[in-house]
This record gives C-alpha cells, sequence and structure tokens, in this order.
C-alpha cells in the first residue's frame, strides 16, 4: 500500500468527506479504508490531521435499535444522578466536581 494523498485545509476534493461529515449526510465509512489526508497547520505544533474517506462507497447509518436505545438511555441516566445525593440532577454531572452543583456547594461550605 502506498502513502495516502494529504491535502491542506479546505482543499479537499469533492467526493471525499471526513467521518463527521458523512455523519451529517446519514452515512457512515461502512469499513472502507481511509482514502486521503486533511492537514490543518497550527503555529506551535504539528497539524491537525482529518481522515477522508470516499463519500461513493459510504453505506447508511444503522438504524437505533430498542436495546441500544435502552442502554444508551441508562448511560445518559447513570451521568445525570448525583452520587452524594442519589437524585437526577436534569444534567450530566461534571467530572470535575464529582456530584450535582448544589452537593459540591453545600461540602465546600461544610469544609
Amino acid at each position: 500500500m502506498g502513502a495516502l494523498p494529504v491535502y491542506r485545509w479546505r482543499l479537499a476534493p469533492a467526493g471525499l468527506a471526513t467521518r463527521r461529515q458523512l455523519r451529517a449526510v446519514g452515512l457512515r465509512p461502512g469499513g472502507q479504508e481511509v482514502a486521503a489526508q486533511l492537514e490543518r497547520p497550527r503555529r506551535r505544533r504539528g497539524p491537525l490531521v482529518a481522515y477522508l474517506y470516499r463519500v461513493d462507497r459510504a453505506k447508511p447509518v444503522r438504524p437505533m435499535t430498542p436495546g441500544r436505545r435502552a442502554a444508551l438511555e441508562a448511560a445518559m441516566r447513570a451521568r445525570r444522578t448525583c452520587p452524594a445525593c442519589r437524585r437526577d440532577a436534569g444534567y450530566c454531572i461534571p467530572r470535575s466536581l464529582g456530584m450535582c452543583v448544589p452537593c459540591s456547594d453545600s461540602f465546600t461550605a461544610a469544609a
């Protein structure tokens, strides 16, 4: 296998797309190999790299099954449940706090 073609930022030819661009139009790479690479230069670090896939070989996104939907809902419920007060906070608990904001505020005030 030869080296991948490399394109500069915003200069990729039509017919190639990143994973995010494919997802936006309801497609997925579908097991195909990376077709090219996109590089965005940065000042003090190496370039940002994104892989490009061929749109004509992309497959439609798989539909959400009831089991996958239930698993996703359970995972999100676990991220919203405060371990201190065991209530659904209504938002994802910040990992930096480890508990909901009211519990965190009362914990820091008591300390």
